[in-house]
């Protein structure tokens, strides 16, 4: 009796390859349908329409043409059980010894910041999981495959493995098939919960009632944050960066990664910042990214050292040969010329990241564990908007403090609370960090450019949260600050406001508080 393989898909990469091996090599008669049978008579292969096969026409737009008893009696009939295959032959049904399918894009269609509510409705696939779940549940008899990806090893394992082995695989595949429906059914469920008014959805936010996490194993990383620590990566991290040269990435790699495209994507004008532990410890935007890089690398000349490098533009040769002599574990940046790979290359430990284009940032959310379940929050993604800003001074920010503000407020909401960032003229000039007070974070900020040999007369201070107290402006005027940003808010505004009229400083509310813990 020969075997029967069902391949239905809408990503047909190696599909062609894939049926022809099949077909030729093992001997597997061929169901298809749509644009896959298509495909396959026009590689030349036999292939037979599921319609023909049940008897039943695709309808309605394709909504219908795998939904039938013939389809999944071949994929869910146990082969063990006697009663099972008698109905079977009773009612006309084959066995379906394979599956190749995988879905819709719903997850790349609602990507689209253009997507409207039909097209993401149309995208939502039906007869792809149905099928996917029946062969899957069944997997002791049939092989079922739902990413290209693994075709070669589905032909291989016909080649050689002993029928312990296929089973095994099959059982693997099985696996995978699910966290894909959960996944695929997951992201349909956050759509529907965000884009209506659902029963299940809590009446003041967006947030469904029941949160789910599906994510497919990307690999095992060497260890967690520290070496006693076990860790893997789940999700689609490298569809988003692309590694060109150097080590495997660390788990603390990672986070410090994630922290340094979120940076850099608050700024449009060519900018590098440099990164230890998720902190900024020096930023600057400039005309081109080498004057950036000197400037950011001017803040904390230690920093970099095991840090990272973030630039949001083209990193070359010239770029490339100011750094060499600096060790740091990472640089990332949306290309790089051939002549700097041919000096990065020399590093062979030095990690090179290329940050695909059309990263939907906007749209993602953060998950924190904690002690008996998971915190979920929107990413804070609120831009600097000087429109929506209030000055309370008695004087008014002059425009070259507006600026060194601004740059400064874009700054600050990704350097761990407390933060204080001293700034001016498109640069950072003192950071501080993750302190228990504003005061703390402020003199070390202080300190730090002073270390550095940084001026801090004229500069603008930014703090991520309200002044609780007057002490923490008035220790950044007695730095040489003579602008604030902050979000405004406390009991004792109008001490802190009258403390600034006092030193002739100027400062702004921006009614939006950065906590970053």
């Amino acid at each position: 009796m020969s075997k029967i393989a069902l391949l239905s898909v809408f990503d047909k990469t190696g599909l062609v390859e894939f049926a022809q091996a099949l077909s030729e090599k093992h001997e597997y008669e061929i169901l298809s349908t749509g644009g896959s049978a298509r495909t396959l008579r026009e590689a030349g292969i036999p292939v037979t329409d599921v319609s023909e096969y049940t008897g039943f026409p695709e309808m309605m737009e394709g909504r219908v043409k795998t939904l039938h008893p013939k389809v999944h009696g071949g994929l869910l009939c146990r082969r063990d059980k006697p009663e099972h295959l008698a109905e079977a032959e009773k009612n006309g049904v084959s066995m379906i010894d394979l599956v190749a399918v995988n879905l819709y894009p719903f997850e790349k269609v609602i990507a689209n910041p253009n997507c409207t509510y039909e097209e993401a409705i149309e995208n939502i696939d039906i007869g792809g999981p149905s099928m996917l779940r029946s062969s899957a549940k069944n997997h002791a008899s049939v092989t079922v495959v739902c990413d290209p990806a693994d075709y070669d090893r589905v032909l291989s394992s016909f080649d050689s493995d002993s029928e312990e082995s296929q089973l095994l695989l099959r059982k693997e595949l099985a696996l995978k098939v699910y966290l894909r429906t959960s996944e695929y059914d997951q992201a349909i469920s956050v759509y529907l919960a965000e884009e209506q008014a659902a029963p299940d959805m809590e009446a003041i936010s967006g947030f469904p009632k029941s949160w789910e996490v599906s994510l497919t194993k990307e690999n095992n990383l060497r260890y967690g944050e520290n070496p006693h620590q076990q860790a893997a990566l789940y999700g689609s991290f490298s569809e988003i960066y692309e590694q060109l040269q150097g080590k495997e990435l660390s788990y603390n790699n990672i986070l410090d990664i994630t922290a340094a495209t979120y940076l850099i994507g608050e700024f449009e004008e060519a900018t590098v910042a440099i990164l230890k532990h998720t902190n900024p410890c020096g930023v600057a935007s400039a005309g081109t990214i080498l004057d950036a890089w000197n400037l950011a690398f001017e803040t904390d000349k230690q920093a970099p050292f095991g840090g990272i490098i973030v630039a949001n533009r083209t990193v070359n040769e010239e770029f490339a040969q100011v750094t060499k002599e600096i060790f740091c574990e990472l640089v990332i940046a949306p290309r790089f010329t051939e002549e700097a790979l041919a000096l990065f290359s020399k590093r062979k430990s030095l990690r090179l990241m290329i940050a695909k284009q059309g990263v939907g940032a906007e749209a993602l959310r953060e998950m924190h564990t904690v002690v008996g379940g998971l915190l979920v929050q929107d990413k804070d993604m609120r831009k600097a908007n000087a429109a929506e800003m209030q000055v309370v001074t008695e004087r008014e920010p002059t425009e070259s403090e507006w600026a060194s503000m601004l740059f400064g407020w874009r700054v600050v909401k990704h350097v761990k609370s407390n933060a204080i960032v001293y700034a001016g003229n498109r640069r950072t000039l003192g950071i501080g960090a993750g302190q228990m007070s504003r005061v703390d974070s402020s003199q070390v900020a202080v300190w730090k450019a002073g270390e550095a040999g940084l001026n801090l007369r004229g500069s603008i201070v930014a703090s991520d949260a309200f002044f609780p107290f007057s002490d923490g402006l008035l220790a950044a005027a007695d730095a040489g600050a003579k602008a604030a940003i902050q979000p405004g808010g406390s009991v004792r505004d109008e001490e802190v406001i009258t403390a600034a009229n006092e030193r002739d400083m100027a400062m702004v509310f921006t009614g939006v508080r950065h906590f970053r813990h």
